[in-house]
């Protein structure tokens, strides 16, 4: 097939050349038969799964333990010594313990594909100059993807046509705002993030765009994260570590101390097969055969509660090792936050109000509205109208459709005591200027009762070049340069705390205006935007710091912003503004201890990559920390193979994530972490009595009494 693919950069190439290299249609797309050739040939849109165990090799695994293997051992010996009974109990020891650990582990695994039957997804194409809806594993080089808000997109590909589209990428690059996109060629500068691509795995939330498919599978940016995942390797839990140290240490106090009894049978001139038999009956006496099968338990007890608590456990053993995690590497986005823009400021010419909205009411937190009521009707009307967030379906779902700002702006307005319904009812749209990276504006038409009105939103830069007055309050006044400059100042400390800032203003005419109606507008205020923290997440990570674990963020966001999350959810302190951002970061291969321990001492980690995400972790493996990874993109898959334990989130985590995780959260929440910690402690504890219980038992076994007042060395004796 004489087609180039794997494309190269195809961000810096003109779309004519791109369309020639893939031997496509912008209108047409692919033909049916040509489409259904390139499937076979490329093979399906699907990312290399880590492969999965046989039911066999799992069932073998359970047998995979120095302590089972001294166990059989210990059977056949007792076979030997003809004592059925104890080689029989030793047998069922065995069985018993594989059995548990098996169908705990068949069950995590039936789970997590219920979870991933609901992941099955579908496309929509051009092909033959038809529109039609096929699975997205079925997409191939080439073919012409049509994306509207809300489609998940299913490859990597150039945008050939864009009306208004913004994507959210956080799954690939962990930034909470949607990426505004554009069609332009840009230039071949080695980024992966290009703002005229989309990329697998990431969600349309505003506009609409056709899409060339440049990459599928594994040559996708999702594609390329799977295999780092692949190439990671897991680390021992501590519980297996600590297992296998206890089993040595057990040998080898066995082996010294059967040797003292067969040094004392030699003395005493005792027959050489009578000191074997005898040696060998005390060494397999001496094992606490049930260890195994009490830690099985043990685990097992604990993979239910946590299933109770919405936390799917796929390996037993990882119980335990979340019992003693001592730092929790977490994700921000979704995790730490609710994944869901709201209104954190509101700033007018008269006054600046911090605001939250609980039940459905906005609340001011330091002073109230009075001087800027006005202002405030202003600002909800104009987000009310300038907005596309459908209007046609429940207001359930309304607030949950559409770019996440103008969603926002829905939700404030409502809660400020201004119902969007009425809004829209006495203001009719009859045109619009739609957004663009351009302008960075957007402006609406509307006819009202009275006359017409401009509404306008947009960055702070490019909407004051747009604005002849300002509205404090009652007052209307010339903005003048001072006014100007105070204003810019005053968003660039918003945006430095973090906050996606966005201005407003109004203009009204009796009479409909011309075409160019975006002049000589009036400026309202700004709005500071912000993905809050969750509501239970600050009571979490108080918890898990009482108990001694540290809590870490790593991000892809801003730095300002995740610092500003920190300090709210209590990870960092309120004095501290310690934050390394990806871009410092050196490579692993040259870090220097003064990297090191400035890496281990700080708790925020901004704009960090997949690599280094999983480089972090490495850096606290070393340092002796048994290491938690919380995450949901793929960017987070990595550090969550290569961490102890990796937590992936059920609900909105990606397939990748889920899969290489070793316990999924079906609720999403920190606080299920914080609970599954202390759950995993107390069955760690559990364990820790009853081996003390079993070392003493066994220790018991070596009294010499019986040697001192047996001359024959009786078998019974001594087992």
């Amino acid at each position: 097939m004489e087609i180039r693919y794997p494309l190269k950069a195809a961000y810096s190439q003109k779309i004519e050349s791109l369309l020639n290299a893939l031997s496509t249609d912008v209108n047409d797309g692919l033909s049916t038969v040509e489409a259904s050739l390139r499937s076979k040939y490329f093979g399906l849109n699907i990312y290399k799964s880590q492969k999965r165990k046989s039911l066999w090799v799992m069932a073998f695994e359970q047998f995979n333990s120095p302590i089972v293997y001294l166990l059989l051992v210990a059977g056949f010996a007792s076979l030997y010594f003809k004592n059925q009974a104890e080689a029989v109990a030793i047998f069922i020891v065995i069985v018993v313990n594989a059995m548990i650990g098996f169908f705990m582990e068949l069950q995590a695994r039936i789970s997590m594909r219920a979870l991933r039957d609901m992941d099955i997804s579908f496309s929509r194409v051009i092909r033959g100059g038809k529109s039609c809806e096929i699975p997205s594993e079925q997409l191939t080089p080439g073919d012409l993807l049509l994306l509207e808000a809300g489609d998940v997109v299913s490859g990597d590909g150039r945008i050939v046509l864009i009306n208004g589209l913004q994507v959210d990428e956080s799954p690939l690059t962990g930034e909470s705002f949607p990426v505004i996109k554009t069609i332009e060629t840009l230039n071949d500068d080695g980024t992966a993030a290009a703002k005229n691509m989309v990329y697998k795995g990431t969600a349309v939330m505003n506009g609409n765009a056709r899409v060339i498919i440049t990459a599928i599978a594994e040559h996708t940016e999702l594609g390329k994260i799977s295999e780092m995942v692949g190439r990671s390797t897991s680390t021992q839990t501590p519980l297996d570590l600590k297992i296998s140290k206890l089993t040595k240490k057990l040998i080898w106090i066995t082996l010294v101390m059967t040797g003292i009894f067969a040094i004392s049978g030699v003395i005493e001139r005792k027959p050489w097969l009578q000191i074997l038999e005898t040696s060998i009956a005390l060494a397999v006496a001496a094992f606490p055969e049930g260890l195994p099968i009490v830690a099985t338990v043990a685990l097992a007890y604990g993979m239910l509660l946590m299933a109770r608590k919405n936390a799917i456990v796929k390996k037993l053993s990882s119980v335990e090792t979340l019992g003693g995690v001592n730092v929790i590497l977490t994700d921000k986005t979704g995790t730490l936050t609710e994944n869901k823009i709201f209104v954190e400021v509101l700033s007018f010419p008269s006054q600046e109000l911090d605001v939250s909205i609980k039940n459905g009411l906005l609340e001011f937190k330091k002073s109230g509205i009075e001087k800027s009521r006005e202002n405030l009707l202003l600002l909800t009307r104009i987000g009310s109208l300038c907005n596309n967030v459908p209007l046609n379906v429940s207001d359930k779902d309304k607030k949950s459709f559409g770019d996440p700002i103008e969603v926002a702006l829905l939700i404030l307005a409502d809660a400020a005591g201004y119902p969007v319904k009425n809004t829209t009812e006495e203001f009719k749209r009859i045109a619009e200027m739609p957004f663009s990276s351009e302008t960075k504006l957007m402006c609406t038409l509307h006819k009202g009762i009275d006359g017409f009105l401009v509404s306008a939103k947009g960055s702070v830069e490019s909407l004051l070049l747009k604005c002849k007055s300002m509205q404090s309050g009652n007052a209307i006044g010339d903005l003048n340069n001072d006014e100007r400059r105070k204003i810019l100042l005053n968003a660039e400390r918003l945006s430095a705390l973090g906050l996606r800032v966005l201005a407003f203003a109004y203009l009204s005419y009796t009479e409909r205006p011309g075409d160019d109606y975006l002049h000589d507008l009036t400026y309202v205020g700004m709005v500071g935007f912000l993905d809050p923290p969750r509501t239970d997440i600050k009571d979490a990570i108080s918890a898990c710091h009482s108990a001694g674990i540290k809590i870490v963020m790593i991000t892809g966001d801003h730095p300002m912003t995740a610092l500003n999350i920190a300090k709210k959810v209590g990870i960092t302190a309120a004095d501290d503004n310690k934050v390394i951002a990806g871009s410092e970061l050196p490579e692993i291969e040259s870090l220097e201890e003064e990297w090191k321990e400035r890496i281990l001492s700080t708790s925020v980690f901004a704009r960090t990559t997949p690599k280094q995400k999983l480089e972090i972790v490495d850096v606290y493996q070393k340092a002796g920390f048994i290491v938690a990874m919380t995450g949901d993109g793929v960017n987070d898959a990595p550090a969550l193979k290569k961490a102890d334990v990796g937590i992936a989130m059920g609900l909105r985590g990606t397939q990748v994530a889920k899969e290489t995780a070793s316990i999924v959260l079906k609720d999403d929440s920190f606080s299920s972490i914080s609970q599954a910690v202390a759950q995993g402690r107390e069955i760690f504890q559990n364990i820790q009595r009853f081996v003390i219980y079993l070392v003493s038992c066994w220790i018991n076994r070596f009294k010499l009494t019986p040697l001192r007042q047996s001359k024959k060395f009786p078998l019974a004796e001594l087992i």
